[in-house]
This record gives structure tokens, sequence and C-alpha cells, in this order.
């Protein structure tokens, strides 16, 4: 796993921050690339990573403020000139589908790719064999929610020690213990896989939130997150300012960090009334150490835990 931020400002774009979208890298995971929003001007961000509009395959659209859903119409359609076939996936709040389809149909595109549209509501919004996506609504001028990534557990390593001590050396039977339950063996004996696999690997946690007020409720959702995205408008000393147009502060997100056990928390959403950040990473590292203001092209590999 690996994000890429793609657009780290508040509102507007800027000459150093494009507005909201993060890419979540799931190659080895899903061999595709998630979004989560599509600001303005995200299809021209990609071009200056390695990114492939082709393997995008799901979009997580927090809210429907212009700074997260502008950019998506256009990258729709891109993604149709360059090579994209597979299916594409939109997850959002109601009122995305309806955007979408009215921007296609006025702007008189047709996609080489079958588009689904999921409108959300809190709980669970995608599953499957190694992965589960879970959405919940926060605090904003209208309908926005977070999203909680979470990796199911990884099988254990085999354990290549106790096969030897049954005659089994390295070779294809491995990879066949590692696939059944049982194994039965030419001569008669049945090798159970529980017995050669070592304690299960836990999953990793990435939890990006939209636009939102403080939030307290919210730490639970995010409870122990390898990865805590949250939104950073305002700086730590304009908690009025931050509320009444539905932002957090520096310190209050690294507040959430802290009271959920995060291991590590990336502020985005940075207003462009500051064109010097270092007072704004103080903030937060005052109350969450490890805490980092991402900048655009800004990565962070998410390693497999051991």
């Amino acid at each position: 796993m690996k994000l890429v931020f793609l657009g780290t400002g508040a509102g507007v774009p800027s000459k150093e921050r494009n507005v909201s979208s993060i890419a979540l890298e799931m190659q080895q995971e899903q061999n595709s690339t998630w979004l989560f929003d599509c600001g303005e001007a995200t299809q021209h961000q990609i071009l200056r990573t390695p990114i492939k509009p082709r393997k995008v395959n799901k979009i997580f659209i927090s809210h429907l403020h212009g700074d997260h859903i502008y950019g998506l119409p256009g990258f729709l359609s891109s993604r149709s000139f360059q090579n994209g076939e597979t299916p594409l996936t939109i997850y959002g709040p109601a009122g995305i589908e309806a955007y979408v389809m009215t921007s296609l149909r006025v702007s008189g595109t047709n996609l080489t790719y079958p588009l689904h549209i999921n409108e959300i509501t809190d709980g669970t919004i995608f599953e499957d064999d190694s992965v589960k996506v879970v959405a919940k609504k926060l605090a904003h001028g209208i309908t926005s929610f977070g999203f909680r990534v979470v990796e199911k557990d990884l099988p254990g390593q085999l354990l290549p020690e106790k096969l030897k001590a049954y005659g089994i050396e390295p070779g294809p039977i491995y990879q066949k213990i590692k696939q059944a339950e049982t194994l039965t063996l030419d001569n008669g004996t049945v090798l159970y896989r529980k017995d050669f696999i070592g304690p299960d690997k836990p999953g990793r946690i990435v939890a990006i939130l939209g636009d939102t007020r403080y939030l307290p409720e919210v730490v639970g959702f995010v409870e122990g997150a390898d990865v805590l995205v949250h939104e950073a408008t305002f700086s730590g000393n304009e908690d009025d300012l931050a509320h009444r147009y539905f932002h957090s502060t520096t310190k209050q997100a690294a507040t959430i960090a802290m009271e959920a056990n995060v291991k590590q928390l990336f502020l985005t959403h940075i207003s462009s009334r500051y064109q010097q950040v270092d007072t704004l990473l103080d903030e937060a590292k005052q109350i969450f150490k490890n805490s980092t203001i991402a900048y655009d092209f800004f990565e962070a590999d998410i390693p497999s835990k051991q």
C-alpha cells in the first residue's frame, strides 16, 4: 500500500497546492489504484506521477463540494482515451450519480468501460476477500464521509523447519500446503496447514476523512489506524473560525490522532492563507508527535506488519 497526495489544498487551487485528491495504490493487494476525492485538475496531477488512470477502478468521494469533485468528469472521460476498459465504481453521497451522469450526458461523453455508481450511507460500502471499506458520516456543511480501509489479516509465514522434520524439502508442495487446509502425502500422512503456518499477520488500516468539524465521536472510527489522513484547514488557534466554516484545526486533528492511538497522522486540506506550514506542523506535533503535513506529490508507503 502507498498513499500519493495529488492535491492538498482547501477550497481553491494555489501555486503550491492543488485541490483535494489522494491516491491509495493497492497494486500488490488489488492490482489497482483507488482515488479518494477528485478535485479540479486531478488528471493533470496524475500526469506527474507513475499512476495509470486505467488502473484506477474505485473512486471514493467524501462530499460534493466542488474542490472535491470538479475533476471527476474529466478524469472519467480521459480514462477512456487511455485504454481504460475495466469497470470503475464510484462511491459517494446522495447526488453523486446525478452529478456524474449529467456531466457526461451534457458533454456528449461516451465511456469505453462500465461505470457503476453507489450512493452510500454509514457502514460497510465495499468488501472482498482481502479488504473492507467502511464509511462514516462526519460534521460538515453538507453530507461528508470518512473512509476506513481495513486490510484483512494475512496468512502467516510457512514454517519450513517443521516441514523438513517430516522429510519435506522445498518445492511446489510448499505452495500446496499453504493453499489447502489438509494435504495427504503419497505415504498416507495427512498434513494440516495450521501446524505448519505461523500466526496471521494483522492487516493494515488506513483512515481517510473528508471535510469535517472537530468530531470527538470519530475517534472510535479511526481507532488503531496505521495511517490517519485528517483535514487541517486552519491553524490551532482558530477554533471559532474552523467551527463556523465546518472545518478542523491542526490541534483538533492531532487530538483525534492521539486519542485514537493511530500510528501516523497526515494533515491535508491546508488553507492557502498559510504560506509557511512550519508553525502548523509544530502545533500538531505538540499534541501528536508523529504528525506530517502532506504536500502535493508527497508519497507515504504503508508497510505490511510483521
